[in-house]
């Protein structure tokens, strides 16, 4: 099935404080953000026309500028504000967000402090990140060649868009296997995440998830252990070898694009959705709908 190319939609982008025409959205071939990956981004989900903890996603795109060593000229009210508006232009309901800012194109060298920054938020319509069919019965991991680095060695706690080259390699590697992705280890052989959600595995009615010290704490994922532990469900961060997932029997995958999604193989490991997962999907879909009065929140 062909998918229209996203520099040919209709609509309108944020661009740097005005709605501009999609096909003219535009930055130079000499930006430093394309060249030096000084560029970080959100990825948020707008539900009944509602976007899904809005401010945590800009106060978060705020936060990864600064550890990029920039800030983003509009506020964290201007943005949310501009990202609701947009919503609303655009005439869609259920959408997938995405606010993106990068230096210009003043400076080009690995040096660029006098560069613009620049902002754009584009909303677009984008159903579930996996095929339906594989979400229902468990998607398959590979393992990932690319490891998640030493926090001394990247600004991990950044949603930058040169911490996904590894991701994309790695996805891409999974997808030639036949996998819908791949499961990252981090520099120390700990399990990290997948390309681009957090972890989470059960093991005798408890949740067990990766400590996220060398990669983003998600929102979603923040989201899922707030709604277990309503459930009274016990939560366990910590340190996941490799080996012990022969041990687990459930595991599911955290992330706006991902929202709950069960996994049923890791490379050799096999898992089987079960009443946790299933549960934590249902409640999930109930709190992104809470505040829309849709009929979804209810069902």
């Amino acid at each position: 099935m062909s998918v229209l190319p996203f520099d040919q939609r209709d609509g309108m982008i944020w661009f740097d404080g005005a709605l501009t025409p999609w096909a003219d959205a535009q930055m130079h071939v000499l930006s430093h953000g394309l060249h030096y990956a000084s560029c970080v981004f959100e990825g948020e989900r707008a539900y009944g026309g509602e976007i899904f903890k809005l401010t945590e996603h800009t106060e978060r795109l705020h936060e990864s500028a600064k550890l990029l060593d920039f800030e983003i000229p509009w506020s964290v009210e201007e943005i949310d504000d501009a990202c609701r508006d947009l919503l609303k232009v655009q005439g869609f309901s259920d959408a997938y967000v995405r606010p993106v800012a990068w230096r210009g194109s003043e400076m080009m060298g690995v040096s660029a402090q006098h560069n613009k920054i620049h902002l754009a938020i584009a909303i677009w319509e984008w159903p579930s990140y996996f095929k339906p069919e594989e979400r229902l019965k468990g998607i398959r991991l590979d393992m990932a060649e690319y490891r998640r680095p030493d926090p001394q060695t990247a600004p991990s706690k950044s949603k930058a868009a040169g911490l996904y080259m590894i991701c994309t390699l790695s996805k891409h590697r999974a997808e030639r296997r036949g996998y819908a992705d791949a499961m990252m280890l981090d520099w120390r052989g700990h399990v990290a995440e997948a390309t681009g959600a957090n972890v989470f595995f059960v093991k005798d009615g408890d949740l067990h998830t990766p400590t996220p010290d060398c990669f983003l704490d998600g929102i979603t994922r923040q989201t899922v252990i707030g709604l277990a532990k309503e459930r009274q469900i016990k939560v366990v961060e910590r340190t996941i070898m490799p080996d012990e997932l022969a041990g687990f029997e459930q595991c599911f995958l955290t992330g706006t694009a991902a929202e709950v999604t069960p996994v049923s193989e890791i490379g050799p490991y096999s898992f089987v959705p079960g009443d946790i997962t299933k549960a934590l999907m249902e409640d999930y879909t109930k709190a992104v709908y809470a505040h829309t009065g849709s009929a979804a929140a209810a069902e």
